[in-house]
């Protein structure tokens, strides 16, 4: 289905261009408004990460979800999990996250929460779609939304971190060192593993508007991998802006990624009879993952990159684990979206059950040899699907004899075909990312 504004997580751009501006804003508060309260007065969740611009923007949505008659709770900086949680516990019809993620603070976005916590039906997003593209009316005076704060929002989301692990849990004696990417974890993140015992260091928690994952953060590991080591820590957390990705960093300095953890979750969920159904990663999920979840007779199934498509796969097979390589990992037994730190919690439960360090743990996964090729293209026939490429690319795949495999897909923002080969032998997986970017770059030319 053709969008015009949103994409697959919300609407996103840089900040000052259409559609990242105020006037939309204000007219996108009030289409939200419209659309959520249909069925009569309604009541919808404002959340933000630490970027300059989330002010600007709140204003602006919180005056047109109030022209519409809808009222309005503001959560301040908060993580986005954060806000999935309250919409639900506040029985609020609709929660609003502005936030970029792990982007740059020169751009901002909005994502939207449905009244379950999770992202909203493509028949809400159309409604909203063709609700902007009619006149702006306000609703009578005595009708307008009224606005409030949620003052205690910090402390319900750390209970409801707290409450995903036994009440027995205790850190003590784990050495953390994490980074908030001076983003919306800023707060909350410190205080659950405190609160559960844990010595923990923090870095970048200083929020100052413009910082927001600059040079830090999930997207940015040297400084946190240079801390662990030289703090002697048993392992690093990193957070994004928005927390909703974690990545760690074992006492080596070792970066551990999304397959890594979602790998360690998945076999201490299996060892304790938890787990249901299987995995759920992504096209661009490590062949290593795939592999080592064989060994453990876990199924495994791969959907389109984007939290959303995981999302959707995991509720269409009722599984419950699934996640990406950049740390996007979904706890379905304890929440609705993906959640940064609930994932970090069951990642240091498994190491505490097996009594390993991170480093020992995550020797159970393999990762292949992964190489990837940016091709670009000026438009016209689309490469990835000229049959010359498709031949190569099955010929390539059946040399690999189902120790690696081959993805060829086209940059949703960019004019670019990226090339993946990925298998056991670096050298030959080197070779046939090169011949099959040099046949697209051919059939492109």
């Amino acid at each position: 289905m053709g969008r015009k504004y949103f994409g697959t997580d919300g609407i996103r751009g840089h900040v000052g261009q259409f559609p990242i501006t105020p006037d939309f804003m204000l007219k996108l508060g009030w289409a939200a408004g419209m659309a959520f309260r249909k069925q009569g007065r309604c009541r919808i969740l404002i959340g933000k990460d630490t970027r300059i611009s989330g002010y600007m923007f709140e204003s602006a949505l919180e005056a047109g979800l109030s022209a519409a008659g809808a009222d309005v709770m503001l959560l301040g900086p908060m993580p986005t999990p954060a806000i999935a949680y309250l919409t639900r516990t506040f029985h609020a019809e609709a929660g609003i996250v502005i936030s970029a993620s792990h982007n740059p603070h020169h751009d901002n976005g909005i994502k939207f929460f449905s009244g379950q916590g999770t992202k909203l039906p493509d028949e809400v997003e159309s409604m909203i779609e063709a609700l902007l593209d009619q006149p702006m009316t306000v609703v009578e005076s005595a009708q307008l939304g009224k606005v409030s704060r949620i003052n205690d929002a910090a402390g319900r989301y750390i209970e409801f971190c707290k409450s995903s692990v036994p009440s027995s849990t205790d850190f003590a004696g784990l050495k953390l060192v994490i980074d908030c990417a001076h983003g919306a974890t800023y707060k909350v993140a410190p205080s659950v593993f405190r609160e559960l015992g844990a010595h923990v260091s923090v870095l970048s928690a200083q929020p100052n508007g413009l910082n927001i994952n600059d040079q830090c953060g999930s997207t940015h590991m040297e400084t946190l991998q240079a801390e662990v080591v030289a703090q002697q820590a048993d392992l690093g957390i990193a957070f994004d802006g928005d927390g909703d990705r974690v990545l760690m960093v074992d006492h080596t300095g070792g970066v551990v990624d999304g397959d890594e953890l979602l790998y360690l979750i998945a076999r201490d969920l299996m060892e304790r009879g938890k787990l249901q159904g299987g995995v759920v990663g992504t096209l661009m999920s490590n062949l290593g993952l795939e592999l080592a979840l064989e060994e453990l007779n876990i199924p495994f199934v791969r959907a389109k990159v984007g939290d959303r498509y995981v999302m959707a796969e995991l509720l269409a097979r009722n599984w419950q684990l699934g996640g990406e390589n950049s740390g996007h990992l979904v706890c379905c037994q304890h929440t609705t979206t993906g959640d940064a730190i609930i994932a970090a919690l069951q990642v240091l439960l498994a190491l505490r059950r097996r009594g390993q360090t991170l480093a020992e743990a995550r020797q159970g996964l393999r990762k292949c040899p992964q190489v990837l090729v940016n091709v670009r293209f000026g438009g016209g026939e689309d490469p990835v699907e000229h049959p010359a490429v498709q031949e190569a690319c099955a010929r390539v795949t059946e040399r690999m004899a189902g120790r690696g495999r081959v993805l060829l897909r086209k940059s949703g923002t960019e004019p670019l075909v990226r090339v993946m080969v990925e298998g056991d032998d670096e050298t030959q997986v080197r070779g046939y990312a090169d011949e099959l970017a040099k046949l697209v770059s051919s059939v492109c030319a």
